[in-house]
């Protein structure tokens, strides 16, 4: 089996990467269930992925991070009510967006019962998860701005949805691993 790239023009996309796939989540929202069986499905098929249990013990994370994207050929990000909530999963999106403008990395966002404009219009939980960093005095406003941005691209790519097509989690796994597979 082998990954489907999209086509890009860029010489990134023709170096060999690491990874075929880096997983981006929610640890407390999808770690244990959704995300453990995506990562479980794309290893069936012998698409090798990065999730970030694999991180050496150690290493300083969001370097690590960083590189394990720019390693992949595609990102899945698996959004859920609580992915906005995170600094580190905004900050690593907004590395997955750069690496999509900079270097030809495909996104594949996986709206996991979340509704696609929370996440691209920043409303629902997303809205109160950016009200939370407006207030909080570590936080500057230009990674808020930063971050909107990026999950508002993130949102307007196709993807997966949960809620309108495949309610059963086993099925959208299936769905999301088998388009990006080939026979």
């Amino acid at each position: 089996m082998a990954l489907v790239a999209a086509s890009s023009s860029s010489s990134a996309q023709s170096l060999p990467k690491k990874y075929d796939v880096f997983i981006s989540f929610r640890g407390e929202d999808t770690r244990c269930n959704f995300t453990s069986h995506l990562h479980d499905g794309f290893r069936n098929k012998r698409i090798i992925t990065y999730i970030d249990y694999q991180l050496p013990k150690g290493d300083e994370i969001l370097p690590a991070l960083w590189q394990a994207i720019e390693d992949s050929y595609v990102s899945v990000v698996v959004f859920s009510k609580n992915y906005a909530s995170s600094r580190w999963c905004l900050n690593e999106l907004a590395h997955i967006i750069h690496c999509k403008r900079d270097q030809g990395h495909i996104v594949i966002p996986v709206f996991y019962k979340v509704d696609p404009s929370h996440v691209r219009n920043q409303t629902g939980p997303y809205k109160q998860a950016f009200e939370k960093f407006e207030r909080d005095p570590r936080v500057n406003q230009p990674d808020i701005q930063r971050w909107k941005q990026a999950l508002t691209e993130a949102a307007n790519l196709a993807g997966h949805h949960d809620s309108h097509t495949i309610r059963d989690d086993s099925k959208l796994i299936q769905e999301v691993v088998k388009t990006y597979c080939k026979n």
